[in-house]
């Protein structure tokens, strides 16, 4: 069954959640452990996944293609609708389009890992490799309303200071120059990003705010209904029409159903975003999603 292979995954963010709100073990233990595993440990479970996939394959390419178009779909249908709809400030907009189109890489990867074991973390390492970029410059864009020559700046400063980016790009090379992981690196880096789920888990409880749930009800509700229903439900047609099936149309779903990453909190105070209303959406998608990812995924038949 879908819940019993979901349930495990949010009860490491439960626990999180409760050892954070206890002080235990320090609480200068999470941040600490949040920077070994964004810049170390889960890099390591990129490198060592991309050194082994398919990367010519062609459903892999036109899954990567798949990704890029429904995101694409997707931020412009956000700006459609703040444009005609519901207008609003960068400091809100922002906020809210990283709540419909960005993810959490820790989910994602232990959901996928969950039903299809390792056989599909290479696919979901392409996915991250195409889609974190440009959900980060997208996201830029939207808090701080800057396009072309204005933007590239920070664009290129999120590319190149992301060592999510520079781990999936460090895998591409290895895996197309023929290289591969020699001499026992493949161990070394494997030993490493096994770390790296059950850690990430852990602190994406220990940074769940739920006294920021207490205001933008409305916002914080029909975000999340955009993020984990339409988005999945978006991404299984885009998959359908582009003639992707497997693993491949498992990836693009799961990585459109799951919340939004807390590091989206991070960006949006430091481009003066709607801090509150970011971490509300952060912590309410994710105790929605505990319900929300086996639905979708019985209701496309993909568990």
């Amino acid at each position: 069954m879908l819940i019993l292979t979901i349930w495990p995954l949010f009860a490491l963010i439960c626990l999180g959640f409760l050892l954070s709100r206890r002080g235990w073990p320090d609480p200068g233990f999470w941040p600490a452990a949040e920077k070994l595993n964004y810049f170390l440990l889960f890099p390591a479970l990129l490198v060592s996944s991309l050194a082994n996939a398919p990367l010519t394959d062609p459903a892999i390419l036109r899954m990567g293609g798949a990704a890029l178009v429904a995101i694409s779909l997707a931020a412009l249908a956000l700006w459609a609708l703040r444009r005609f709809v519901l207008p609003a400030r960068p400091a809100r907009y922002g906020p809210a389009f990283q709540g419909v189109v960005r993810f959490n890489t820790y989910i994602g990867l232990a959901v996928t890992a969950g039903l299809t074991g390792t056989a599909g973390l290479g696919q979901a390492a392409v996915y991250l490799a195409i889609a974190v970029p440009f959900v980060n410059v997208l996201s830029i864009m939207a808090l701080s309303e800057q396009t072309g020559l204005r933007a590239a700046p920070a664009m290129a400063r999120s590319i190149l200071t992301n060592p999510l980016i520079l781990a999936c790009l460090a895998g591409i090379a290895l895996t197309l120059s023929g290289i591969g992981l020699p001499l026992g690196t493949d161990r070394f880096l494997d030993l490493m990003g096994r770390a790296s789920l059950p850690l990430g888990l852990l602190c994406v409880g220990a940074a769940l705010r739920p006294e920021a749930l207490r205001q933008d009800f409305l916002p914080l509700v029909g975000i999340g209904a955009l993020r984990l229903i339409a988005m999945p439900l978006f991404a299984a047609f885009i998959a359908g029409a582009m003639g992707l099936t497997g693993t491949e149309a498992l990836v693009m779903v799961v990585f459109s159903a799951i919340p939004v990453a807390p590091t989206a909190y991070v960006l949006t105070r430091q481009l003066g975003g709607d801090g509150t209303l970011m971490a509300g959406l952060v912590t309410s998608q994710t105790l929605a999603a505990v319900a929300t990812i086996p639905l979708v995924l019985w209701l496309l038949g993909m568990g």
